[in-house]
């Protein structure tokens, strides 16, 4: 039997084969709307744009972790969808989702609005609450900044 590798990948939306956009979009289903109960539009036209980079770890080609980075109109960069599957919860696939995005980020201002109970997490990345909590998709979020 192979062991499993997990490999970072990071790709424009014009760089990703069919498949693999196929099981990143199944893997943000599986999470945000099917295991958090959140009926929202996912597909919410950001992955298309040419500045969005698109950050995974996969796992034997199947994605385990996800996020996405996008340009915003003030020249900052905003992370968002962050998403680990709950078979890889544990194994530090967020953290590393996160590193890679950094690099991506640079000195440039980022924003991201953090789940709540997981504000903590994202201090430990330089990102400082920037408003008041509020309810997105029945989920309290709390908007933070970087930079």
């Amino acid at each position: 039997m192979q062991p499993q590798t997990d490999e970072l990948r990071v790709a424009s939306f014009a760089d990703l084969d069919t498949t693999t956009l196929y099981r990143l979009l199944e893997l943000r289903c599986a999470v945000f709307v099917v295991e958090q109960e959140c009926a929202y539009p996912d597909l919410d036209g950001r992955d298309l744009e040419p500045a969005t980079r698109h950050v995974w770890v996969a796992r034997s080609e199947v994605p385990v972790a996800y996020l996405r980075v996008l340009g915003e109109p003030d020249g900052g960069l905003r992370i968002g969808r962050v998403v680990v599957a709950k078979e890889a919860r544990g194994a530090g696939m967020a953290g590393r989702l996160m590193d890679a995005a950094l690099e991506i980020v640079g000195a440039r201002p980022s924003v991201l609005d953090a789940q709540a109970h997981l504000a903590d997490f994202y201090a430990r990345y330089g990102y400082a609450p920037a408003g008041d909590t509020f309810l997105e998709d029945g989920i309290p979020h709390v908007p933070m900044t970087r930079g």
